[in-house]
């Protein structure tokens, strides 16, 4: 429960950047290599929609973790970065 408690406020202080960061480039002062990291962001929050839909399912203990499992499997990332045990060492932005 820590570690999903942990990953939700990661993402939550990655989303509020996002949003600063899309308001100061709608008013002309960001730069593409911010809009970038924003972008990636917009991903990791709808991936994050894409598990939920399957999070109301009646099996989603049973259909989530063989979706993440299809997901390696093909090479598709479906978990959100915050979620990913590999990239945890890559957003520890400021």
């Amino acid at each position: 429960m820590l570690a999903l408690k942990g990953a939700l406020a990661q993402e939550k202080q990655e989303t509020k950047e996002m949003l600063t960061i899309y308001k100061r480039y709608t008013m002309g002062e960001g730069n593409k290599s911010d809009l970038k990291v924003a972008n990636k962001q917009l991903v990791d929050i709808l991936k994050g929609l894409g598990l939920g839909v399957f999070a109301v399912l009646p099996f989603a203990p049973i259909t989530i973790p063989l979706i993440v499992k299809l997901g390696q499997w093909v090479g598709v990332d479906v978990l959100p970065s915050s979620f990913s045990v590999n990239n945890k060492s890559n957003h520890n932005r400021k």
